[in-house]
């Protein structure tokens, strides 16, 4: 008796963790809006929107890690976006705008450097940045101490589509984006739900 509600303990325990994968790499269809619009690269919660000046940023991680954004390669006047990705969500990111993916540049980030606790905190990342006629933007992919696995499916001199697939992030994750202030209005606030693709984040004037 002990044995069978052992192995049907861990049976059940097998077949959650089946499900919970199967959901974890989901990868839905979505509709994608018309119109001069900026999409969300992520699906996750809102968790802050900055207008900054500044050519560099740094941006929390959720409760632990950080990454230094620049800001200087795409406007003087920026809004900083950052998507949090829970283990739910879908974590695949998709292209803000239609354009032409001018850069993609992978960091490894720092994992436990003992002699300086704050670079010690720093997350790897992925930044990709797009640029049509009108604009340019860059979106960066944050992956989490937990699970430090960020897949890119675009390449520098690659056209995408507005709402086209450009990477993943396994796990727990965050999405930070960056595009320029001037002419674009924000459709968005802290805590609201967004979905990569099908949400608009902003408007183009």
């Amino acid at each position: 008796m002990g044995s069978f509600i052992f192995l049907s303990g861990i049976l059940i325990l097998f077949l959650m963790i089946i499900i919970f994968l199967i959901n974890f790499y989901r990868n839905p269809e979505r509709q994608i809006p018309p119109g001069n619009n900026i999409v969300s690269p992520a699906d996750g919660t809102i968790i802050s929107i900055i207008k900054t000046g500044a050519k560099n940023v740094s941006v929390r991680k959720g409760l632990v890690g950080k990454i230094s954004a620049f800001t200087g390669d795409i406007s003087g006047q920026c809004y900083v976006i950052s998507i949090f990705m829970s283990p739910f969500d879908v974590h695949i990111n998709r292209s803000p705008i239609e354009g032409i993916v001018k850069s993609v540049k992978h960091s490894p980030g720092k994992f436990f450097y003992a002699k300086n606790l704050e670079k010690s905190l720093e997350n790897e990342k992925n930044e990709i940045v797009i640029e049509n006629k009108r604009l340019k933007v860059k979106a960066i992919q944050i992956a989490g101490f937990a699970a430090r696995r960020i897949l890119c499916y675009v390449r520098p001199g690659q056209k995408v589509n507005k709402g086209s697939r450009i990477g993943m992030i396994a796990l727990g994750s965050q999405v930070t984006f960056i595009m320029p202030a001037k002419g674009i209005n924000v459709r968005v606030a802290e805590g609201q739900k967004v979905k990569a693709g099908s949400s608009i984040i902003a408007d183009m004037g």
